[in-house]
């Protein structure tokens, strides 16, 4: 037979960094270099390739576990959540977060509370008789968080929530920014009077209306109160508010132009305005919150939304805790905010001459 397969030795069915420098023709140490991160100034870009190219060719990874232990890490990360179950977006930070990990060599271990502080405190625990080398404490609906017991004991960092006693790194969306953008989808298209449906006296909520109506303040323009109507997230809120804020208004002078607290409330607005007869996007624009998966691409039209970056959040506070791990350094307990970028499908249009 030819000379294409590479030899193992017997009864060894995972390749060995050994079987790696032999086929590469290089040193152990060599090979040890280029998969410990410290091949840079120690050997030629040639050489390099040509050990990554022999362990390609053999399958070889780097046992974590060994490397973990002679680093004294395990190369596992912890995550505990309070409500992956029961969320859609919980999946997008998960991918995030474990990409990331995985990207570091590093895999994450999960762990659901269900929002019980007690399941938290267990969990934390538990994670750090596992030896995780650091933990990420996230939340599915931005709010301040009582802060587990043993967090402290480790690197950690949170994500879409900020800790009560601000003791700790976050990362959060970029709320008050977001609500701007939402405005700016509206003035763009010569939209002055406006409405805002959805949400509470939440974090979220307070931030999206601060920002919507910094931008709106810029071009001289006021929200009346009675045009902010803070009917909770859900469809029946949006279908409730759009009534009261369209239905018993003349044409010339009800909102051409709406902002939804999220894309629920987004689709009871929608609904609101089809019983009503007003064309969206002809007599009305609607602009969304969150971009909640398989249902804001499938109103009807479709909804232009500002999304919340759930996965770039995971990538965000994995590689904060990454660093924190790799560098033994606490980063300091301050707020890192990721933008909420616009998804624009049909919902919005100019605004109606008339």
């Amino acid at each position: 037979m030819g000379g294409t397969e590479e030899k193992r030795p017997a009864g060894t069915g995972r390749p060995t960094s050994r079987d790696v420098a032999r086929l590469a023709g290089v040193s152990h140490t060599a090979v040890s270099f280029v998969f410990n991160g410290r091949a840079e100034g120690n050997l030629s870009p040639a050489t390099q390739e040509r050990i990554r190219q022999a362990a390609a060719r053999l399958g070889y990874r780097p046992d974590p576990v060994a490397r973990g232990l002679r680093r004294r890490r395990t190369a596992v990360i912890g995550l505990v959540t309070d409500e992956i179950a029961s969320t859609p977006f919980a999946g997008r930070l998960l991918r995030g977060a474990m990409e990331t990990a995985w990207d570091n060599d590093h895999l994450v271990l999960t762990v659901d509370s269900g929002g019980d502080p007690a399941k938290e405190d267990a969990a934390v625990a538990e994670l750090l008789d596992r030896r995780v080398d650091g933990i990420i404490y996230a939340a599915m609906s931005l709010r301040r968080v009582r802060v587990p017991e043993g967090l402290h004991r480790t690197h950690s960092v949170l994500a879409n929530c900020l800790p009560e006693d601000d003791s700790l790194p976050a990362v959060i969306p970029a709320e008050r920014a977001g609500g701007r953008t939402a405005a700016r989808l509206l003035l763009e298209q010569g939209h002055r009077r406006v409405a805002v449906i959805g949400g509470q006296d939440d974090i979220a909520s307070v931030e999206r209306l601060r920002g919507f109506r910094d931008a709106l303040r810029a071009e001289g323009i006021t929200v009346p109160k009675d045009r902010v109507l803070r009917t909770g997230g859900e469809i029946s809120g949006g279908y409730d508010g759009a009534t009261r804020v369209l239905g018993t208004t003349p044409a010339d002078r009800r909102p051409t132009g709406i902002f939804c607290y999220n894309d629920r409330v987004a689709a009871g607005v929608l609904h609101a305005a089809t019983r009503l007869g007003i064309e969206v996007p002809g007599d009305l624009s609607v602009v969304g919150y969150d971009d909640q998966e398989h249902m804001a691409e499938f109103l009807t039209p479709p909804l232009t939304t500002v999304a919340l970056p759930h996965r770039a959040m995971g990538e965000a506070a994995a590689r904060l805790l990454l660093d924190s791990i790799e560098t033994g350094r606490t980063p300091p307990a301050a707020t890192r905010r990721i933008a909420c970028p616009v998804i624009s499908r049909a919902s919005v249009g100019p605004a109606p001459t008339r």
